[in-house]
């Protein structure tokens, strides 16, 4: 069941984007240096 694993493969690359883009946003708010 390749499309099981695709599946599965896409999802957590996404959580992942969405996981990266809130820890980015959490860091940059503690210490504020231009970005």
């Amino acid at each position: 069941m390749w499309y099981f694993a695709w599946i599965l493969g896409t999802a957590f690359a996404c959580s992942f984007a969405v996981f990266n883009a809130l820890w980015l946003e959490l860091e940059s708010d503690d210490d504020n240096d231009g970005f």
